[in-house]
């Protein structure tokens, strides 16, 4: 999960730029349905492990970091952004091992909700938060009990919400120095914080060819090309555009998982996902200012 800082060029968004977000919005759950087929043998930790190690040198290979390097006064933002990206992605597989793909997509997308309407005393936002909060109740455990939905994977995703919304708090802090660049210091700390924790499930197929193209595929899809389709479409879209667009993530989470992993839900767990990205949608469209990137 990657986020570059939106452009303020005020062009409208023409079909080329609109297409280029939803591949990237697509391309993130591709890759996590191709993670999700990775967990049996490596577990999620581990699956987490191999896919910021190699996030990280695709990102160092194509924005070169070390040509702007931190000032102290950015390095605590820094080291933090990181650790958040880590446990962000630890928390969100670990989920993803026990929920389908679009429910976990859809709880975690209320975390930058959140944010968007932190302090907010609009009744329109009272009334997005709200409709999130619908969402999250129809996507409990509790709401639907026949589905088994495993309650510990709800609170490892709504988890790694909140990690989403600090993440994008600390990305403003540390991207303001380094721009772009941010992400690719933020991979390589991520990936750092998450060897302890996947190291020992991922060493015996460190020379497994099929196993270590799946984690290519997963870095491919999860990081590097959704980032080069922001990249190339930001500079012409605007932000409020890219922030109705994106409240689609939840959708293609649940499309993905139908199709690649075979995941139905229920009505009342379709319609939690509708409450989400209606909420979502509604904040975008009515915010004051250009609400900051999802991950």
């Amino acid at each position: 999960m990657t986020s570059t800082p939106i452009a303020k060029t005020p062009a409208h968004a023409g079909t080329l730029p609109i297409m280029g977000l939803l591949g990237a919005i697509l391309s993130v759950q591709v890759g996590a349905a191709f993670a999700k087929g990775l967990f049996p043998v490596l577990g999620s930790e581990g699956t987490t492990m191999l896919r910021l190690a190699i996030g990280a040198l695709m990102l160092a290979a194509a924005l070169r970091p070390w040509k702007v390097l931190p000032s102290r006064k950015t390095l605590p933002w820094l080291a933090a952004y990181g650790v958040t990206v880590a446990m962000m992605n630890l928390l969100f597989y670990a989920a993803l091992e026990r929920i389908p793909l679009g429910i976990c997509v859809a709880l975690e997308f209320t975390g930058p909700l959140f944010v968007a309407t932190l302090g907010s005393r609009r009744l329109l936002d009272i009334v997005w938060v709200a409709l999130a909060v619908a969402g999250i109740v129809l996507l409990s455990p509790f709401a639907d009990v026949s589905r088994g939905l495993d309650p510990l994977g709800v609170l490892l995703a709504l988890a790694a919400g909140a990690c989403w919304g600090l993440y994008i708090i600390l990305a403003q802090k540390a991207g303001a120095e380094l721009g772009a660049r941010t992400s690719a210091y933020g991979m390589a700390i991520a990936a750092l914080v998450a060897l302890p924790f996947g190291f020992s499930a991922a060493a015996p197929h460190l020379t497994d060819p099929h196993i270590m193209a799946g984690a290519v595929v997963v870095g491919l899809f999860s990081s590097a090309l959704p980032f080069w389709l922001e990249m190339m479409v930001l500079a012409r879209m605007p932000a409020k555009v890219y922030g109705m667009i994106v409240c689609l993530e939840p959708a293609g989470g649940a499309l993905t998982g139908f199709l690649f992993l075979h995941e139905k839900l229920s009505l009342l767990q379709c319609a939690g996902i509708a409450a989400v990205i209606a909420a979502a949608f509604g904040a975008a469209v009515t915010a004051r200012r250009p609400a900051p990137l999802p991950a």
